[in-house]
């Protein structure tokens, strides 16, 4: 990932820029923002004494209604099995209406296998400018997800202590951070807006293909000052994208 950064806005005092505004902003169409849902859930371990035929037909009909909402959503699928016990799959889904995703997780629950299902955790948060993107065509608005094995989750909510300093020195600590993760290109960093959706502030998403590289990182990052902010106790998610299919497969 090759990250990097643009002299400050004039009249926007103490926001960092990543990346570098279009030379003529007009000519661009207006962009609307992404909503983004992380939804974790856990199965029922009673679901694990059906027959093999139920369970083809109960996992076949929930399928078919998250594929119905292909066309609304970029949708990604993960596994947890074997990595956390708190949740079982995770369903990451960016679109543009938040109708949709309680629509969509309304019908999901309505099937057969959503009556063994359980939501251990749900996330919800907005693209809005200034993110981490890189040099592939991406712009600052929207979220391109989906293209690593593994996505980590970090849930992050910052102390008093931060926002009682000057919005410069502010930036020059995560400015700080920005560097450390630049010197991991194949870690993919997502940054969205939580605020006013939960006690979160801002969701942190990890992709990468190789999960060593992540553990390199988070050492790394937590040695920088920025750290001492954060408030400590929020769940980190390690994830292993797979089909959809492949992910109740694992279900038992």
């Amino acid at each position: 990932m090759d990250l990097k950064k643009s002299p400050k806005e004039q009249g926007e005092a103490g926001s960092l820029r990543l990346v570098a505004e279009p030379r003529d902003p007009r000519r661009l169409p207006v962009i609307e923002k992404q909503f983004v849902s992380f939804m974790f859930l856990r199965i029922n371990p009673e679901y694990r004494k059906l027959n093999a035929e139920t369970k083809r037909i109960l996992k076949s009909e929930f399928q078919s209604v998250y594929r119905e909402f292909g066309d609304d959503f970029l949708l990604f699928s993960y596994s947890l099995v074997g990595f956390d016990s708190k949740a079982d799959l995770m369903l990451w889904r960016v679109g543009t209406s938040l109708d949709l995703i309680q629509d969509m997780t309304a019908k999901l629950y309505r099937t057969n296998l959503g009556n063994y299902l359980e939501t251990a955790d749900n996330y919800l948060s907005v693209t809005k400018k200034r993110m981490f993107v890189a040099e592939s065509g991406e712009d600052r608005f929207h979220v391109n997800a989906g293209e690593k094995k593994y996505l980590f989750l970090y849930p992050c909510t910052k102390s008093k202590e931060w926002y009682a300093m000057k919005p410069e020195e502010r930036d020059a600590l995560v400015e700080e951070k920005f560097m450390v993760g630049k010197r991991f290109p194949n870690i993919k960093i997502h940054l969205t807006h939580a605020f006013g959706f939960s006690e979160q502030e801002y969701i942190l998403t990890f992709e990468t293909d190789e999960p060593r590289d992540f553990i390199a990182l988070s050492e790394e990052l937590r040695e920088s000052d920025a750290s001492q902010f954060n408030i400590r106790g929020m769940p980190v998610y390690t994830c292993r994208q797979r089909p959809l299919m492949e992910c109740l497969d694992a279900l038992g």
